[in-house]
């Protein structure tokens, strides 16, 4: 192997497959980016055995092929020379069927290099019919949703986003079992085939990190062990988790006893001044309460004080309530919002608050109240 590349064509790619290394490897040859040079181009691939990422360079973006061949570099340290050597082209040739040189008109770095038999055999697939859709939706999807993941281990399947495709439907679940986030995306095409999987939320997040186009297409590949998603020149296979995701359509009611619209931005900014003492407290709780047209917002921290926050809103439905929970979920769920205004739905104190922006709303955001006597 022997070429000429472009300090930055290479480093923008080696930046996308360099996500998949890790740090806690216990094989050795997994801490390496596979280099495959042919006529067509070269591929970079690295994997941790759960996320694979493969990048494909082409012919046109690489100055000059002298020699084919394959090799397998550390990913830490090619990563590292090549973001810091000068923006100009670098040379990089493996010598001696066992190290890598890396080279520039005033710079060279001698690398050893992984066995190349070594290196994990994965095989990236696709279907006939993906799943197509623009970046910057798919960005919005698992952005409105995976905050809600669980990060406790022993509630494994809560750790992923549960995502659902029937015909032309797309619907993107994830939940903690104390909050929920659902949003649901209607689709010109339709597919041949129903889709349930459940996909980790730190691979689906890290495959968001790549998108830096709104416009661009995803590709979604699903299969019965694996997800791959295209994007761009780049390949992004993840495992998914196994076993069956919880119904979670029965924990929002059809109906509501109370219904309450109000500036998303000013709700926003009233919860987080309130949540400034909750803060304080280990289970973050602040109380909600109505009087006819005014939402009145309290917090208290016994060796702090007490915070009480007014603000108007307008009654769609029902009588006063009063509710506690926690603070920051429903921040992080206004977040996940982007219009002017957002509907409040009650059914009493203990059961379930919802958040959508109206009642044919796309994203709903489920939380749980938190009792406090």
């Amino acid at each position: 192997m022997n070429f000429t590349i472009n300090k930055d064509v290479l480093l923008e790619n080696l930046n996308y497959v360099g996500r998949a290394l890790s740090n806690r490897n216990i094989i050795p040859v997994i801490n390496g980016i596979l280099f495959i040079l042919n006529n067509e181009g070269l591929s970079l691939t690295a994997t941790d055995n759960e996320i694979t990422i493969k990048a494909f360079i082409p012919r046109d973006d690489i100055k000059e092929i002298r020699e084919e061949g394959r090799a397998v570099i550390y990913g830490k340290y090619i990563i590292d020379i090549i973001r810091k050597l000068p923006n100009e082209d670098i040379n990089i040739e493996e010598i001696d069927g066992g190290k890598a040189v890396i080279s520039t008109h005033t710079s060279k770095y001698n690398l050893n290099c992984f066995e190349v038999n070594d290196f994990p055999d994965i095989k990236i697939e696709t279907v006939s019919n993906p799943l197509k859709l623009t970046s910057g939706n798919f960005r919005d999807i698992v952005n409105q949703t995976v905050f809600a993941t669980s990060t406790q281990e022993s509630k494994a399947l809560l750790t992923g986003i549960n995502l659902k495709i029937q015909g032309n439907l797309l619907e993107c679940v994830a939940t903690d079992s104390y909050r929920l986030a659902k949003k649901h995306v209607k689709f010109d095409s339709v597919l041949d085939h129903n889709v349930n999987l459940v996909i980790p939320a730190k691979n689906i997040n890290e495959f968001v990190k790549l998108l830096d186009v709104d416009d661009a297409t995803v590709e979604v590949h699903p299969f019965t062990n694996k997800v791959m998603m295209k994007y761009k020149n780049i390949l992004y296979q993840s495992s998914l988790l196994n076993g069956t995701y919880p119904n979670t359509d029965t924990l929002v009611p059809s109906d509501f006893e109370v219904i309450y619209k109000v500036n998303l931005n000013d709700f926003f900014n009233v919860i987080d001044r309130a949540s400034i003492l909750a803060q304080a407290k280990d289970k973050n709780i602040i109380s909600l309460e109505t009087n006819q047209n005014k939402l009145i917002i309290t917090s208290s921290n016994p060796e702090v004080g007490k915070i009480e926050e007014v603000m108007n809103m307008e009654v769609i439905k029902g009588d006063n309530i009063k509710i506690s929970f926690s603070a920051r979920y429903m921040i992080e769920a206004l977040k996940s919002f982007s219009g002017e205004e957002v509907c409040l739905y009650f059914n009493g104190e203990i059961k379930p608050i919802i958040l959508k922006e109206n009642d044919n709303g796309d994203l709903l955001q489920l939380i749980l109240p938190i009792k406090t006597y």
